[in-house]
Order: C-alpha cells, then structure tokens, then sequence
C-alpha cells in the first residue's frame, strides 16, 4: 500500500518569531522576557518573603530602634544597620535560589535512535520490526559504573544525579528536591545559594531572638522589676521570642541537616531513596573536598538560553511502513475515507482538476469501472448488487450532475427481466431465468 501524503501547505503559525521562554514545555514561570526563571508555585515565593520582612520591621521599630539610646557611641543604631543589611542579604539569597535556571537538562525534539529491536530483524512481509529503547544504560564515570535511566517525557536519558521534577516538569542536573517556600527546584546552579539563604535566615532568627531578650534585660534593670512584667511592657519582644523559637527549629534543622548532606556529597533525593553509607556512596570525596565540590567550584553555565529565538526544525520525513510510506495523518479520524471520498490522491484522475477543489461535498465519487467491483470486498460488492436488483431504486448520481454508469440498467436488460418474469407466471422456463438473472449485473 502506497499513500501519497497531501501537499505541503504554508505555516502561517511559525514560531521563527517567538523565544525560547514563549514556548517552554515545562511549567515554569518566566519574568523580565526570560530573564527570572520561577517554578509553577512562584505564589508561594511573596509569603516566604513576607515570613522574613514582617518580623525584621517589627523588630527594628518597637525593639531595636529603643536599643539605640541604650548603648553608648553607635553601637545602638548598628543594631539597626545590622538587622536591616542582614535581611537584605537573605532576600538576595532568596531570590537567586528561585529566579535561576536550577539546572534543567533541553528536553530532546525527537526521541533517541533505538538500539535494540524487540523482536526478529526478520519480519515477514507487511510486518514492521518493534523498535524499543532500553529503560537503563550504564554509563562509566571516574571509574564508576551508573546505571542511567530513560525519561519518556524529556526524551533524553539521564545524567547520574539527575531527577525528572513532576512539579516543574524539567529533567534537573543534580536534583535535591522542590522546595516549595522559594517555588523552584533545588539543583546543580542553584543549591549553594539555597543552603546559603537557610543558614542566613537561621543567624537572622537568632540574632532577632537574641536582642529581644537584651532589650527585656534592659527594662529589667532599668525599672527592678521581675522578667515577668518586663516582658508584659513588650508584647512585640515576646510575639518576636515565639516566632523565631518556632522558626530557629524549622530552619536550623533544615540547616544541620544540609551540613550532614555536604559532609557525605548526597543530596535529599538520594538520601531518602538510596540511603548511602559511606563505602557505598560513590561520590563521596571526603569532608573537606565534599566542602569545596559544594562552596569552592564555579557553577556550571545555564544549558538553556531563554532569550533565544526558537530555531524552525525541519519537517520529519514520512516514516516506510510494510514497503511503503505512512501518511502523516495516519491514525488520526480520516473523515473523508469514512464519507466515501478517495484517500488516495495518487488514484485520482484529471477530472478532479486544482480548480475544481472545494466544489464538491463529501458525496463526489469517480466511475467505477466495470472490472473494478472484483477488487471491492465480499461484503460491499453484495450490497452493492443487491441496490443495483432491487426495484424502487433511483440510480445514484454523481456530483457532475449526470447518472452513474455503474447503477444503470440497459433497456434491454429490463426488457428481458420484464419477459422472465412473465413466463416465471406462466410456469415456464425457471432455468432460463436463472441465467437472465445471473447475467444481470451492472453494466
């Protein structure tokens, strides 16, 4: 079988004008034209925002700002300072950890070449061997055999340490998990910036928690009365006590936490899933190269450029199928095979001409020839014998306008059908019937 594929026609859609970040498979969020790259909870980014800012200006104005009075030369408004450059530098943290490219891997256009063949090389006629691409490969690094395996969604197989985000949607290098206080993957590019921003955040809890009790000391001192009623004259200090004590354990375990993941060269993927000992951990370098690998080595280039025009692949040629070409609509709903018109536009005669396209409903159908029902099926050439010797019938007409030579009757052969029917009543003659009848067949 041999299907011609319909002509070409012009892309009037063509991304040749568009960027890379306007047509990103992934679910990432962009800003500035592809300059930020968030993940798909960037919402959550403005409350962990919030989380840290609200309690520094609380603390600035109604505990730090009546500290300055109560130390002598400047070291009452460095509080301030300290307190207020401190939180800039975490937000700055911050936002490097969210608004960078973590580390995601291009997905591939087309899948990879398959290796292996499931299945015989040697197929019969008609039959296509099943190409299949193995689930993992091995792949030897320093010395190290890994087992890599295949993403079906980004087409490509995985680097070792590399993790498909089912959140973003993105093959990431090096992949620790998807925090979602900063709404973006935690990977290669951005992990230092992201054990950096907890640590900052955990100082800053501590510092703020700190001078909320110097300042409860001073009214202490200063007034000689009980730690009690001191902390009653400052209900800001003891809001702000509560919420960094709360917070110190969230981010000061999250902090030890990654100083035992540094230590050992893991990441929190591997952690919970392999659970590597310290003979099996393949990329263990010890303590103080795990240090360096992590804070000392420059960060590898974005694989990605956001801001680039999206390059026009070319077409992919039609796939041979049992000897022949497969069309590109093939599998798809064919309205018109199911409406009766040719699919094949090779088959087609003159009479179907370029001016004459879009003319015709779905009811055109070419002559058949007189030999042509032997190729029909068993099914559709009885039915269509069984129109042709049923009376009441109008012909069928085709879209020129004029009767289908294939479903006329020649007057003749109603003559002889009228004379057998006749001698049918008289008795006579059922063999000759027969045969007028077997002869009665679209002419």
């Amino acid at each position: 079988m041999y299907v011609v594929p319909p002509p070409q026609r012009s892309d009037s859609g063509s991304n040749g004008d568009l960027r890379v970040y306007q047509t990103w498979k992934g679910s990432n969020i962009f800003f500035l034209q592809g300059r930020f790259v968030f993940g798909p909870d960037v919402r959550s980014l403005a409350l962990t925002i919030c989380l840290i800012a609200v309690p520094v200006t609380i603390f600035c104005i109604f505990v730090a700002r009546k500290l300055i009075d109560d130390f002598s030369d400047s070291w009452g408004v460095s509080i301030v300072a300290v307190a207020v450059v401190f939180t800039i530098y975490d937000l700055i943290l911050l936002l490097l950890t969210s608004g960078r490219d973590p580390g995601i891997i291009p997905r591939n256009a087309h899948p990879p070449e398959p290796e292996a063949l499931d299945g015989n090389m040697d197929a019969g006629a008609g039959q296509t061997p099943q190409l299949r691409l193995p689930r993992i490969k091995e792949v030897e690094l320093n010395g190290v055999t890994f087992k890599v395996k295949y993403c079906d969604t980004c087409m490509l197989y995985r680097p070792p340490r590399c993790s498909h985000c089912s959140i973003c949607n993105n093959c990431v290098e090096r992949f620790d998990h998807h925090c979602p206080w900063v709404g973006q993957c935690i990977g290669m590019r951005n992990y230092r910036f992201f054990f950096m921003f907890v640590f900052s955040t955990t100082l800053l809890c501590i510092y703020v928690f700190a001078f909320c009790w110097v300042y409860i000391r001073k009214i202490t001192d200063s007034e000689h009365t009980t730690t009690w009623k001191a902390m009653l004259k400052t209900p800001a200090s003891i809001v702000l006590i509560i919420y960094t004590f709360i917070s110190m354990w969230f981010v000061g375990g999250l902090t030890v936490f990654h100083l035992y993941l540094i230590s050992t060269n893991q990441t929190t993927y591997e952690n919970f899933r392999y659970r590597y000992d310290r003979r099996s951990n393949p990329h263990n370098k010890g303590v103080v190269n795990n240090f360096k690998e992590t804070f000392c080595s420059s960060i590898p280039p974005s694989k990605n450029d956001f801001r680039a025009m999206v390059q026009r692949e070319p077409p992919l040629p039609p796939r041979s199928v049992a000897g022949g070409f497969m069309s590109p609509n093939m599998g798809k709903a064919n309205d018109d095979i199911e409406m009766g018109r040719k699919a094949v536009w090779a088959d087609m005669g003159p009479t179907m001409s370029d001016h004459d396209d879009g003319k015709h409903g779905n009811n055109e159908r070419l002559h058949v020839k007189d030999g042509e029902l032997g190729e029909l099926s068993p099914d559709i050439r009885t039915t269509v014998d069984e129109q042709s010797d049923r009376p009441g019938v109008h012909p069928r007409r085709s879209s020129w306008g004029r009767k289908s030579g294939s479903w006329d009757m020649s007057p003749e052969v109603m003559a002889l059908a009228a004379r057998v029917g006749e001698q049918n009543q008289n008795g006579g003659g059922s063999s000759s019937g027969s045969g007028l009848v077997t002869e009665n067949r679209p002419t």
